[in-house]
């Protein structure tokens, strides 16, 4: 009975959680260059050399006991500044160790903490339970244990920022790639509602994630149709059995005999997910001449859980939808219409069910038709970045007990082309970028004194300014509209 009150019991969870967290330890990971990130990611708004720490801290596990899992955290090197935090969920793990904390050197998803902290957001990279450091199997597109390992490692990372002399104000933006979309969306959702006393969500991108994990994601797997990614299933009904205690009572109940070997494999960890996404492939091409997901299960159990929406997986698989509620945070889905993996309709959805529940600053955009699930990725991540620096505040730690925010005023603002940047603190590089990252203009200012810029030949929309001295970091917004 606790199991089912941890997924679906917003106060409980909120209790439980609140109680077990505690930071545990701190392992320094390796720093990287203000120059090496924006040349790896072409991206000349990166202002910071960044530090990654793995963080241990203790949260709950599924049976409601006390857990000790990792997270990554990516800080701005920059003691005298007060940035914002971001919360990234990752997406679909191949192995216990391909996660943020494990690999920020060399995977391309966990290498995002670089760019994120680089542009400066302080980064922080949950690694989930039953995944990293944490024992256990992964309770895989599980929506609350999603949300309240990402809300206790924050609430690890305020005793972390104070031994490391890190400063971080009130904003927190929210976001995730596939799985990770699931997830920022389940965090999202509990901290307006559950948490809504203690977080507060700046912003939010959530980025091709299976929302309707009970409608859209279901009837993918259950219409029989060619599907190159079986290895889903036995991993998201496996977890589920760890989380409900009711999905099956045997391999045997649900699985052809042919495939139990190595999804029994998976299960006692002497194979990867990676490993037995292979190996299915394989055999169902073998055994079924084509890649159909469906032929895993027997016929009996496929029956039970097509006709009996009672059926207990399929109440699972409703208690991790994540989209049947209205985001007060301005809000982006990003998708793309070719994705393979993750339908766009779990974007879409989850778009008319917000907006009809009330749901005021949401859009969702398709960023880039023809991409696949992997190829998506990245104009999904830059369309984040973009939104997210139109809200993104840096500050000035003028007294380390009493912290101020530097904003640079740009007037008129919005502009149909001329406008003055007053009293500049000079000498200083005045910069000012478009929503892609593209410098569009850099300056030396050698005194202190107002400055003009025309844009009158560019292009309408938002460009970011910023001016660095040895007094700081100054920064500000100018929207170009005629």
């Amino acid at each position: 009975m606790l199991q089912r009150i941890l997924s679906v019991g917003g106060a409980f969870l909120c209790i439980l959680s609140l109680s077990a967290q505690t930071l545990v330890s701190v392992k320094p990971l390796g720093s990287r260059s203000r120059s090496a990130i924006a040349e790896d990611f072409n991206q000349p708004l990166v202002a910071f050399d960044v530090q990654c720490y793995r963080l241990l801290y203790t949260t709950r596990n599924t049976a409601g006991q006390i857990d000790t899992v990792s997270g990554l955290v990516a800080i701005p090197m920059a003691p005298t500044r007060i940035f914002p935090r971001l919360l990234y969920q990752h997406g679909t793990a191949l192995s216990k160790t391909d996660v943020p904390s494990f690999n920020v050197f060399t995977d391309e998803e966990s290498k995002r903490a670089w760019l994120f902290a680089g542009l400066g957001f302080v980064t922080l990279m949950p690694d989930y339970l039953g995944l990293g450091e944490d024992k256990g199997f992964h309770p895989y597109v599980h929506a609350a244990s999603e949300a309240w390992v990402a809300a206790d490692m924050l609430r690890a990372f305020t005793t972390f920022a104070q031994s490391y002399n890190v400063h971080t104000h009130g904003q927190l933006f929210v976001t995730g790639y596939s799985q990770g979309g699931h997830a920022s969306m389940a965090f999202h959702r509990y901290a307006e509602s559950v948490w809504a006393d203690e977080f507060t969500v700046t912003a939010a991108a959530h980025m091709s994630g299976p929302y309707s994990i009970g409608e859209v994601m279901r009837d993918l797997v259950l219409s029989d149709k060619v599907y190159m990614y079986p290895a889903y299933i036995p991993n998201t009904l496996i977890g589920y059995q760890g989380v409900y205690g009711d999905i099956y009572s045997s391999f045997q109940e649900v699985f052809r005999s042919q495939y139990i070997g190595n999804i029994a494999d998976f299960e006692s960890g002497k194979i990867s997910l990676s490993d037995l996404q292979v190996r299915l492939v394989a055999q169902l091409i073998f055994h079924e001449l084509l890649c159909r997901p469906t032929r895993l299960f027997r016929p009996e159990y496929l029956q039970t859980i097509v006709s009996a929406p009672q059926h207990p997986l399929n109440r699972a698989l409703r208690d991790n939808n994540v989209y049947a509620w209205a985001p007060k945070a301005p809000t982006r889905l990003y998708y793309c219409s070719a994705d393979d993996q993750v339908p766009a309709q779990n974007a879409l959805l989850a778009l008319d069910s917000m907006l009809a529940r009330g749901a005021a600053d949401l859009s969702a955009h398709d960023v880039k038709p023809n991409a696949n699930h992997s190829q998506c990725a990245e104009p999904a991540t830059h369309a984040a970045i973009a939104f997210f620096l139109t809200f993104r505040v840096i500050g000035h730690v003028v007294d380390t007990e009493h912290p101020t925010v530097e904003a640079l005023m740009a007037q008129p603002n919005p502009t149909t082309g001329f406008f003055w940047l007053r009293e500049l603190p000079g000498p200083g590089r005045l910069d000012v970028a478009d929503l892609s990252g593209r410098l569009r203009h850099t300056a030396h200012v050698d005194t202190p004194g107002n400055y003009s810029l025309d844009l009158s030949t560019w292009e309408n929309g938002l460009y970011f300014v910023r001016f660095y001295s040895e007094k700081g970091l100054w920064q500000g917004k100018v929207l170009l509209q005629r």
